[in-house]
């Protein structure tokens, strides 16, 4: 039999132990009762002791019979339990949301265990991508994407628009004090950079918007995404763009505050984007539905 006992003798043996008779064993396995002999003496002889002691009726368990059993029962116990978890994984619907880490970090994420609990049988998966993408060439069910409206063969339907206000830690604001728009371009930016064309706000966007120059930058830190942005803003580093309602926790637990400006609107925004076609279903016309409404609530 070799260093290691085939998982088949161990399932023969733990359906003997059930049974208590082996011509009842065969019939389950699909053999014979001489087989099932066969292959428990061959198991016993590999072992060195007896498992069963033979009966009129049937056999029954040995003392070295019982330990082996309580091992190998608990063992095909969690092997039974994995497969149940794999199957019932299977037997779930899983959504596909790819959008970026902003929205993800700050807008999704504190609310889908709210989706989640009313759609148990439901698993969402969740992809974040800083740059834009395609979602027409990926295998996601949803995207949630910022941008002008406008993507080529999909379908956009506007959540939330881009209304921007510029924050910081309550002790920047304090020390720097800004009374204007070019006070604010004075302190310490954050800037959140983009390997591609930018699709939001920048720093350039805001002063031009509100008539400052962009010219008297002191300081700036650039990071490569925008909730490394916001802790930096949070940790006291500078001042970021915030967009609502992205920082409107953290404005209300007061790690953030607002700088003494307008907030800014534009044509931007997030949209929920599908392509032309797709099929869609219940599941995900919920998960679409629910997020329009938390975004007008």
């Amino acid at each position: 039999m070799g260093n290691d006992v085939p998982m088949q003798s161990l399932l023969l043996f733990a359906c003997a132990v059930r049974h208590l008779n082996f011509t009842q064993v065969a019939e389950e396995f699909g053999t014979t009762q001489p087989a099932v002999s066969q292959r428990i003496a061959a198991l016993e002889k590999y072992l060195g002791t007896a498992l069963f002691k033979r009966a009129h009726r049937g056999v029954v368990l040995t003392a070295e019979g019982a330990a082996l059993y309580d091992a190998v029962h608990d063992h095909l116990a969690a092997v039974q339990g994995a497969v149940e978890r794999l199957r019932t994984r299977r037997r779930r619907e899983v959504l596909t949301v790819a959008t970026d880490f902003a929205f993800a970090n700050f807008w999704l994420m504190p609310r889908l265990a709210a989706f989640q609990e009313a759609k148990p049988a439901l698993d969402v998966r969740i992809v974040t991508s800083q740059n834009g993408f395609d979602i027409r060439g990926e295998p996601v069910d949803l995207a949630i994407s910022f941008g002008a409206g406008q993507w080529p063969g999909c379908d956009a339907q506007p959540i939330l628009p881009e209304v921007v206000v510029p924050v910081c830690s309550a002790g920047l604001l304090a020390r720097h004090a800004p009374a204007s728009a070019g006070d604010v371009m004075e302190m310490p930016l954050l800037h959140l950079e983009s390997s591609g064309p930018v699709r939001w706000m920048t720093w350039h966007d805001w002063a031009r918007a509100q008539g400052a120059s962009a010219e008297n930058q002191r300081q700036s830190l650039t990071l490569g995404n925008y909730p490394l942005v916001i802790q930096a803003a949070v940790a006291g580093r500078g001042v970021a763009l915030g967009w609502r309602p992205l920082v409107d926790d953290l404005l209300r637990g007061g790690q953030l505050v607002r700088l003494p400006v307008p907030e800014m609107a534009t044509p931007r925004g997030y949209y929920l984007v599908r392509p032309h076609g797709r099929a869609s279903g219940p599941a995900l016309d919920s998960l679409r539905a629910w997020i329009a409404a938390e975004c007008a609530a």
